[in-house]
């Protein structure tokens, strides 16, 4: 194991992997158990720099995070992964990034951003178009070409992802309640009632299905009806 996989094992990669190559097409960040230890949140189509430093400085200076490495794609984008010292399931995990996404990024089409790798850099995604982690001083530069024409040198990204620290439980709960948006109801007469109605199951189900309701509402709903659900099975 070289610099670069030593260092991508210590920030990214799920405990039960011992071994793993930059740019593997199953890079090993989701464990056995479903659980992930890196979370990405990617700006494509068109790279947009200025968009994710909103993310990058946020998470640093609003939720007292480490900061996250930042990532050109190789292909049409840039990406901030953020490291977890212990991992979490990918639910939890998706809710981080859309939180971040509805902070600092709530003005950019949804279909510009995705929080999903394929591959874990540096890898060619194409002739020539190298995917790499790049220090936040130059990030700047990629802003029309989000990749390298050539292979990154090894040792020059294990000194990039050195730099870097893992986020921990307690910081990650934190950060979670502090993005929690500020939400005051207005109760409609059909909502009136149902606060007012004995049967807790039918509200749950009217806050799940209401589109007006903020979406972490929703799925918390949706996780306290699961007990009725369950109940119901043979």
């Amino acid at each position: 194991m070289n610099r670069l996989q030593a260092e991508l094992q210590r920030l990214y990669f799920s405990h039960d992997v011992q071994r793993e190559v930059p740019g593997s097409q199953e890079p090993g960040l989701i464990g056995a158990d479903g659980r992930v230890r890196a979370m990405v949140l990617e700006l494509a189509r068109p790279a947009s720099w200025e968009g994710l430093a909103k993310v990058w400085r946020g998470v640093q200076v609003d939720l007292a995070l480490p900061a996250p490495a930042i990532a050109v794609s190789g292909t049409d984008g840039y990406q901030l992964w953020f490291s977890l010292s212990e991992p979490v399931p990918v639910a939890r995990a998706n809710a981080f990034l859309e939180s971040l996404r509805m902070r600092y990024l709530g003005d950019i089409a949804r279909d510009r951003i995705g929080m999903t790798p394929s591959v874990l850099p540096p890898v060619e995604r194409a002739p020539g178009r190298w995917s790499a982690f790049v220090a936040p001083d130059l990030a700047t530069v990629f802003a029309d070409e989000p990749w390298l024409d050539l292979a990154p040198g090894p040792d020059a990204q294990a000194d990039l992802l050195s730099r870097l620290e893992s986020t921990k439980p307690d910081d990650l709960k934190q950060a979670l309640e502090r993005l929690k948006p500020v939400f005051t109801p207005v109760v409609t007469q059909p909502q009136a009632a149902a606060v007012d109605s004995p049967d807790p199951r039918g509200f749950l189900v009217e806050i799940m299905n209401d589109r007006a309701m903020e979406m972490h509402l929703r799925i918390e709903a949706a996780k306290a009806l699961l007990p009725y659900f369950e109940a119901q099975r043979p």
